[in-house]
């Protein structure tokens, strides 16, 4: 019996590291189970507190999925190494299973409580008392650089608000930029984006808790203004390929790779070279509306409708499973052309602001500081 237990506290312990290295450590999208259990378990929970009261109430219930995430992965990792140094003290020493856990927790958390009846500290007490602090301090380390791939990301979703509305939207997009006369502005958003897109596929698939951070307010989601881009550039591209900028070629190329990074890292199944004439879930009906839609601001198209949409087509098959998943897992804000989710929900269109030009004939009055 205790040959036994020694070998499975060994197990054990081995089992924690390994979490605790693909998770904090190695800079390469490894697979955690941990995390992927902790996202699982807690999104289901969280998601019941919400249950049939619409997505505003489970954007509020799923924000505090992150940081109980964070607490539940230094609960498991420090609850593993109590379990395992406890299994192999009970099955490398004389001592009793109240004594050997009694040790474990006061060696594992710098207690030494247990320790100063005892001629000499064994050399598990001594990893054991190493190993918490380097827990706890791995952790600590670990979210200040959470909260800055954070913010990048954010600052970015804050930008587009302006430009795509909210939540954001493809076509919007392009209509607000020619509604104002900003289009040669477009190719700046492209390039941030690309830079961004890069930016995430790198930290959100080496740390996949990320997807669990919501933004500040709730009609917002960097997936969805993704997307927005990403549907931007393939518009563009299909309807004015010779005016359409190169930047839009480039940012969807890193848009598409960066969503593929991150399925990967949570292992969702996609296609990695689906066919140009592959089925997608947004319908030609859709697409043709939406470029009426742009028409009326002043875009003016190079293809028509029906020639334009095999191309856009092409390029949303790069993407548009991959979107879809993730913005279902993540419980995205369900904006157009972004699939369904997990509860009853109706795509939402962006808001635009109202149009308050002053009248014709009549002075603009400024505004009033006293």
């Amino acid at each position: 019996m205790e040959w036994i237990s020694g070998v499975a506290g060994g197990l054990v312990l081995i089992l924690v590291l390994r979490s605790i290295l693909r998770t904090l450590v190695v800079p390469r999208g490894l697979y955690s189970v941990l995390v992927y259990r902790l996202w699982w378990g807690l999104r289901r929970l969280l998601r019941l507190t919400a249950r049939g009261r619409g997505y505003r109430a489970i954007d509020r219930a799923e924000t505090w999925l992150a940081p109980l995430m964070l607490i539940g992965m230094l609960t498991a990792w420090l609850g593993g190494a109590f379990l395992g140094f406890g299994m192999l003290l009970y099955g490398f020493s004389p001592l009793s299973w109240s004594i050997s856990f009694r040790e474990a927790g006061s060696s594992l958390f710098t207690l030494g409580f247990a320790s100063g009846a005892r001629l000499r500290l064994s050399a598990l007490d001594f990893v054991a008392a190493a190993t918490g602090p380097v827990v706890i301090a791995l952790q600590i380390a670990y979210l200040p650089t959470l909260y800055s791939a954070y913010n990048r990301r954010e600052l970015e979703v804050t930008l587009l608000q302006s430009r795509a509305g909210e939540p954001a939207w493809g076509p919007e997009i392009l209509a607000r930029q020619w509604l104002v006369d900003t289009d040669v502005a477009l190719p700046q958003l492209y390039r941030a984006w690309e830079r961004l897109a890069a930016d995430m596929g790198e930290s959100h698939a080496t740390y996949p808790v990320l997807l669990a951070f919501r933004s500040p307010r709730p009609y917002r989601s960097w997936l969805v203004s993704l997307i927005a881009v990403l549907d931007a550039a393939a518009m563009q591209l299909a309807l004015t390929p010779q005016a359409a900028p190169p930047e839009a070629r480039l940012v969807l190329r890193a848009g598409f790779t960066a969503l593929r990074d991150i399925a990967a890292s949570v292992r969702a199944t996609f296609e990695t070279d689906p066919a140009p004439d592959a089925d997608i879930e947004l319908t030609y009906g859709e697409f043709e509306a939406a470029v009426s839609m742009l028409e009326k601001t002043g875009f003016r198209a190079e293809r028509g409708t029906e020639e334009a949409w095999p191309h856009f087509h092409g390029w949303r098959v790069n993407y548009e499973a991959v979107a879809y998943e993730l913005c279902r897992r993540c419980d995205a804000v369900p904006a157009l052309w972004t699939g369904g989710r997990d509860f009853p929900s109706e795509p939402i269109p962006p808001m635009r602001p109202v149009d308050r030009q002053p009248p014709q004939g009549r002075p603009e009055v400024p505004p009033s500081h006293g």
